[in-house]
């Protein structure tokens, strides 16, 4: 069980480990009658390895911070986790590998962090995985930047490594050439990723679809780059010790991220299945998995059988899981001793709370002054710079135009890609992404798995379409990741149709578990950045303009930013206190219904504005206070949203009358695109008198005379 591997020891016993992988891998996938034996199969030895000799784990504390992390990237192989759980002693039995797939199971078709124990993220799109993992090993150095920067290499508490294995579908997947880039880029000497080179995907034969040399394609990036090829010369020989010394020069290597190419043959022994597309995603067969049995020298009759000297050799692992946990307490502890300023900090950001009087540091924006809700977002960050350290972020080659730079806080890059407009170094807090979206939304939420951080990320509103993926992801998980999009409507005005989002809005609001939130001037956009900072359970996505728009005067009959964190509130109520038509609005079409009511009361029609900048903030409110904005005896209602109006016929019901844009935009500045597709104050006056009508309201429609 030594950790050199220049002693080198693979017993019998760890090769019928191996066996009884391969083995329950087909019964788990027969008993389900679904799922992807083939790759848990012939990584049984790769994972193996990794989790009784290389892996810095603990299986009775899943969860402690000083570990590695393993990812799997290609989780349709959920087996090759599963197992190496269940055989390492984390709390997963023989009956959950039996449950795989089946309903209330800890093993899911795809693994589930939160869910399964040992599971560091949730893998299904191929890809994300890898991304996630870049992530990790980010939040890694900037946690150590934080908490012990001037400890050697390799000396640290904070030093550890991610580990990740890889697919031909994680590769051919377009994040994996974004996020590999930019792990070379970063110089991340702590990531290492295995890549199962079988040359078979669902559709049989990578050749018909791939036939690019990956391991080129790693060299040039700047991966650390090996081979380890088991099929030589036709020859399948699964030279263990070969992939020990690759683990052991990878965990080495902590200049640049390291890339294992191992050849495997996909389903390997299996005789007639074995480098097939169906061995790949389907059960193999009765036949098959008893003339498989047969080969591997295991009797066909029996399933799910794991012998007890195999489970307690295995098992082992737990003995040296403790002994590193216990090496780490110590260092821990003498790091905790001889700073405990740090230590006291290092607290507070793992459990994930604010500190103490955080919240005086907000930015209060004077009334009169016109600023873009992306401006006053950027003010939030730069006033939190100072109180809330774990807070870092940066954006997708965005900075100027999403306001994400934290001012004179340094750039998160190895030094010598400095630049002048941008210093820093390896420990810096402004994260440049380039343009790479997709990866950054993965990033994103590798940084808020590893812990000890709360990352942001920035780009264009229409461009979160190339994150949707990983924002997904995030609401999956619940991942306290926030988005700040910018340029939220036809307001960014010359740019176009191509950049002006009218679809996005209730797009994103139809992702469960993400909080979309559309401030309507810069003090609720300090109120939102509070909220969401205080939620640590779920992403959230600001999105914000680029226009300038009025700071409203709070008092006076303008209630105070501070409903924001309801989602909804009263902004502005009717003069009497008993509406007749309520206005809903979100961002920068909030003041066309401030403009709106004048007109209206004017009119001797008692209005309402409801700023509405989160829906599922407000959705989350009890029933009495939703009532209470919106009292169900008012029939008459109008939204106004710069963009489709898909979802808030649910809010205005069927007397009720939308604002917005069913098409999409065009090129010409924001005035005139408000204009020219009637969003405008005019148009929200004359919505409210249709709704009024449509509602049966005493009065509403009557024509007046002149007198004349």
């Amino acid at each position: 069980m030594s950790r050199d591997s220049s002693t080198f020891e693979w017993s019998d016993l760890d090769r019928r480990a191996v066996d009884t992988i391969r083995a329950l891998a087909m019964d788990a996938v027969e008993e389900a009658g679904s799922g992807h034996p083939g790759t848990a199969m012939s990584l049984a030895p790769a994972a193996y390895l990794l989790f009784q000799r290389f892996l810095k784990h603990d299986p009775t504390d899943p969860a402690w911070p000083g570990r590695d992390r393993f990812v799997l990237s290609c989780g349709h192989s959920s087996l090759t986790l599963y197992i190496q759980l269940y055989l390492s002693g984390y709390p997963l039995t023989l009956d959950d590998i039996k449950s795989l797939r089946k309903w209330d199971s800890l093993t899911p078709g795809h693994p589930e962090h939160g869910h399964t124990a040992g599971v560091e993220t949730t893998t299904g799109p191929l890809g994300q995985g890898l991304a996630n993992a870049v992530g990790m090993a980010m939040a890694a150095r900037r946690e150590r930047g934080l908490f012990d920067p001037d400890t050697d290499q390799g000396e640290s508490p904070f030093d550890h490594t991610i580990w990740t294995f890889v697919s031909d579908g994680d590769i051919e997947e377009g994040i994996s050439h974004e996020a590999s880039a930019l792990a070379a880029h970063q110089r991340l000497g702590n990531l290492v990723v295995l890549y199962d080179d079988n040359n078979i995907s669902i559709e049989d034969d990578t050749r018909i679809a791939l036939s690019e040399d990956v391991r080129a394609r790693y060299r040039a990036y700047g991966w650390h780059v090996q081979h380890v090829d088991w099929a030589l010369d036709g020859d399948y020989k699964e030279n263990v010790q070969q992939l020990a010394e690759a683990y052991a020069a990878a965990r080495a290597e902590t200049s640049r991220p390291s890339f294992i190419s191992l050849r495997t043959i996909i389903g390997w022994p299996a005789p007639n299945k074995k480098n097939t597309g169906k061995i790949h995603g389907s059960a193999l067969g009765a036949d098959e998995v008893a003339a498989t049995k047969r080969i591997l020298g295991l009797d066909p009759e029996l399933s799910f059988d794991v012998p007890e000297d195999v489970l307690a050799h295995a098992r082992r692992v737990i003995d040296r899981g403790r002994e590193l946990h216990a090496e780490w307490d110590t260092s821990f502890a003498a790091w905790r001793e001889g700073d405990p300023e740090r230590a006291t900090e290092y607290d507070r950001i793992s459990a994930r709370r604010l500190p103490e009087g955080w919240t005086a540091k907000l930015p209060e924006f004077e009334p009169g002054k016109d600023l873009a809700t992306r401006a006053a977002s950027g003010e939030v960050l730069n006033a939190l710079a100072g109180v809330l350290p774990e807070l870092w972020g940066g954006s997708a080659d965005l900075a100027e135009s999403n306001n994400t730079t934290m001012k004179g806080e340094p750039s998160f890059v190895p030094e010598e890609f400095q630049t002048k407009e941008f210093p820093g170094g390896p420990y810096g807090r402004t994260l440049h992404f380039g343009i790479r979206e997709h990866a950054m939304g993965a990033i994103l939420n590798g940084i808020a798995l590893h812990g000890g951080t709360r990352p942001y990320g920035g780009t264009f509103l229409v461009f979160s379409d190339y994150m949707r993926p990983a924002v997904r992801l995030a609401a999956v998980m619940g991942l306290p990741v926030t988005y700040v999009w910018t340029h939220d409507s036809i307001g960014l005005g010359e740019d176009g149709p191509t950049h002006q989002p009218v679809e996005h809005l209730w797009a994103l609001r139809a992702i469960p578990g993400l909080d979309v939130v559309r401030p309507g001037d810069p003090n609720e956009t300090a109120v939102a950045w509070r909220t969401i900072l205080e939620h640590t359970d779920r992403p959230a996505g600001l999105a914000l303009t680029r226009q300038k728009i009025p700071t409203f005067e709070r008092g006076n009959g303008i209630a105070p930013a501070d409903g924001v964190a309801k989602g909804g509130y009263v902004l502005a109520d009717a003069s009497n206190g008993s509406p007749e038509v309520i206005i809903i609005a979100t961002g920068s079409e909030v003041q066309l219904a401030v403009q709106a009511r004048e007109t209206l009361e004017a009119e001797g029609t008692p209005t309402r504005v409801v700023s509405m900048p989160c829906v599922e903030w407000f959705e989350e409110q009890d029933d009495a206070y939703k009532q209470q904005i919106l009292p169900p005896s008012v029939k008459a209602r109008v939204s106004v949203e710069a963009g489709v109006t898909l979802g808030w016929r649910g809010y205005v019901g069927d007397s009720g009358e939308s604002v917005g844009l069913e098409h999409f935009g065009a090129s010409a500045d924001y005035k005139t695109l408000y204009e020219q597709f009637g969003i405008t104050a005019e148009r929200v006056v004359a919505a409210a008198h249709s709704s009024l009508i449509k509602a049966g309201t005493d009065n509403a429609g009557r024509g007046h005379t002149t007198g004349n």
